[in-house]
């Protein structure tokens, strides 16, 4: 394989944005995102699903990956089935490329390993009710684009989905930065245990690999992992657990922008890049509450 007197609640908002802003213009040289603004009203956030967070405790740091079902439902059931297997405790990120991608989840620290359970079919392309979508960003005559949670997606325009009377979107997920997936060898359908999480944006991968979350929380850390195919002295994932199986006396809440909060940064982004505006530009802010 980011003196006017104003309004309380304007004021809140707008010191989310802000955040949100410096906190994705500074993630790729390694600043945490999970360091949102806290002065933000809390209607600004909506907390993760536990049973659906994936919590990777690195050598370096801890990761957060929002999981989406919605997208790819097999691969997020192996992922939680071989987390509380504990495969994954242990393993090295293997093949770490500049601006490109970390690859990770192979029991035998190198591409093209896997665990006795079967290869996936591929789950590359999805099929989204687009009543569903709380965060479209654009729409054009040959495509939508939007939010399934935190993680982008690129699909066919609204209009099919309206014309097929059916409301549903032929969807797939964009491979912007912090995205994560699932690796495999040559063919489509050989997906087994691999993870990958993309270091840059590179839409060249996008409808040829699954996607199943993005990291919303620990982006310093992912950036931090060292390079190498494989890297010479490679960092690995300690221990990897479901938000939900963590007790409830150490389990923190995660915290990423609500829809109101996600709609306004959509706008302001498109604002600022015009027509250079990309799904991959839009930042996620998150922050992390710890257990009592």
């Amino acid at each position: 394989m980011s003196t006017t007197r104003i309004a309380p609640q304007l004021l809140k908002l707008s010191l989310l944005l802000a955040t949100a802003f410096a906190l994705h213009s500074s993630a790729s040289a390694g600043v945490a995102i999970d360091k949102a603004a806290n002065t933000a009203d809390d209607k600004q956030w909506r907390a993760l699903d536990p049973e659906q967070t994936l919590v990777i405790d690195t050598n370096k740091g801890r990761m957060i990956i929002e999981m989406r079902p919605e997208m790819a439902p097999k691969a997020i059931e192996r992922i939680k089935l071989v987390t509380r297997e504990k495969i994954y405790d242990g393993l090295q990120f293997h093949r770490v490329i500049a601006k490109f991608v970390a690859q990770t989840g192979n029991p035998n620290n190198k591409d093209g390993g896997g665990t006795s359970h079967p290869n996936l079919a591929g789950e590359m392309m999805f099929r989204l009710p687009y009543q569903s979508v709380s965060n479209f960003a654009a729409h054009s005559s040959d495509a939508s684009t939007g939010f399934i949670g935190s993680v982008p997606f690129q699909s066919l325009p609204m209009a099919d989905a309206i014309a097929r009377n059916n409301g549903n979107l032929r969807s797939w997920g964009a491979h912007c930065t912090g995205v994560a997936g699932m690796g495999r060898n040559e063919p489509r359908d050989s997906a087994n245990s691999e993870l990958y999480f993309m270091l840059d944006a590179s839409r060249r991968l996008d409808r040829d690999y699954t996607v199943f979350g993005r990291v919303v929380i620990g982006l310093d850390v992912l950036m931090s992992i060292k390079f190498g195919e494989p890297p010479s002295d490679p960092d690995i994932m300690k221990q990897v657990r479901i938000l939900s199986d963590i007790p409830a006396n150490e389990r923190p809440q995660v915290l990423v922008a609500s829809e109101t909060a996600m709609k306004q940064l959509i706008d302001q982004t498109r604002e600022k890049k015009g027509a250079d505006f990309s799904i991959c530009d839009v930042p996620i802010p998150a922050k992390v509450i710890p257990a009592k």
